[in-house]
């Protein structure tokens, strides 16, 4: 019975302009995860009341699944099983039945969301148990390339840095791909041949942090949703094209030199630069008129200045997390205290950074 792991995700800066091809963002992956177990059975099943609400049993007629119940999280893992196993077929792999078990500590103990990219973790978790099932040797590239599919072919919108972080773990330099492209894509070519392609404007690329950096994360108990946020954005930029070019514009040159600051290990550079892209994502919210820094997440950005640091939101905000980088030499405590103070739970999580590891 392979068990397999994906990791949650943050955003570190890029937020909203890496919606377009080309545009860079800084992610990394952290140890929460979303765990899948598989096993042969005779009768079909995903078992995740957690994650799904329900036991969702399903049957396979003509190399399909099928299922008379539905979820919105089934949707992704879905679309991941029936991908993952064409490119098995292809592989001239048997297909066959089987339980897969979805179980996640990407949330809180109460159950409520830290915006950790549950949604693409289920996906890449999914790739991974049934490229372990058929014995699949996938890349962290190709467990991208499939679960970015899945993802999309749901969604219909996003960047798919999530799906990144969650497939290669640690930090990441990432530029999106063009979404169009992959939709026709997947009409013309096999999934063998589209995992070998290059995929246009993708760049996916580890960083190293440097030593003196302290990465804190800061959770503030309010949930959001990515992809209305999103959705929002993207209706105002007709009417504010100017306004939306110059922040795609700004926010490519603020997120290059920080992707430059981490191969130099320059970690005033990495501050400038993320204070910088704070700045710009406040100019993206006058002009949209979306909510991105509530007043909990400023308070969380004002703290942390006070103490030293420099902070921002992170992924579309209107609640969930922001972040916080600072040096090592700096005070701690007192930073965390406050926060707690401000009704700002800090978080406990780690980068996970191993690579090859399930």
């Amino acid at each position: 019975m392979p068990t397999v792991k994906a990791p949650g995700k943050l955003y570190i800066a890029g937020e909203y302009a890496v919606v377009e091809p080309g545009q860079p963002a800084i992610l990394i992956a952290v140890d929460q995860f979303v765990y899948a177990t598989i096993s042969q059975a005779k009768k079909g099943l995903v078992s995740s009341k957690q994650l799904l609400g329900q036991d969702i049993s399903w049957t396979r007629k003509n190399d399909q699944l099928q299922t008379a119940q539905a979820t919105s999280k089934f949707a992704y893992v879905l679309k991941a099983i029936e991908l993952t196993e064409r490119y098995a077929k292809e592989q001239n792999c048997q297909l066959s039945t089987f339980k897969l078990q979805l179980d996640s500590d990407l949330d809180s103990p109460d159950g409520k969301k830290y915006g950790l990219g549950s949604s693409a973790a289920v996906t890449v978790a999914t790739v991974k148990a049934l490229a372990a099932y058929y014995k699949l040797a996938l890349t962290p590239l190709e467990i991208f390339k499939l679960a970015a599919s899945a993802h999309y072919l749901v969604q219909k919108n996003g960047s798919l840095g999530d799906i990144a972080a969650s497939s290669f773990g640690g930090w990441i330099a990432y530029h999106s791909f063009d979404r169009s492209w992959l939709l026709q894509a997947l009409k013309d070519h096999s999934l063998t041949e589209l995992l070998k392609l290059t995929w246009p404007k993708l760049q996916i690329e580890p960083l190293k942090a440097p030593p003196r950096l302290r990465l804190l994360i800061g959770w503030t108990g309010s949930p959001a949703s990515t992809s209305n946020l999103v959705n929002e954005v993207a209706l105002s930029k007709e009417e504010r094209q100017r306004k939306y070019d110059y922040f795609l514009e700004q926010s490519m040159l603020c997120v290059s030199q920080m992707i430059a600051a981490f191969k130099q290990q320059d970690l005033e550079m990495i501050m400038q630069q993320l204070a910088r892209d704070r700045e710009l994502l406040r100019s993206l919210e006058t002009f949209s008129q979306v909510t991105i820094e509530t007043p909990k997440l400023h308070q969380l950005i004002t703290l942390a200045q006070k103490f030293g640091g420099q902070a921002k939101t992170s992924g579309a905000g209107g609640g969930d997390c922001g972040i916080a980088i600072l040096a090592k030499e700096r005070p701690l405590n007192e930073l965390l205290s406050a926060w707690r103070q401000a009704g700002i739970t800090p978080l406990s999580f780690n980068i996970y950074s191993t690579l090859d590891r399930s």
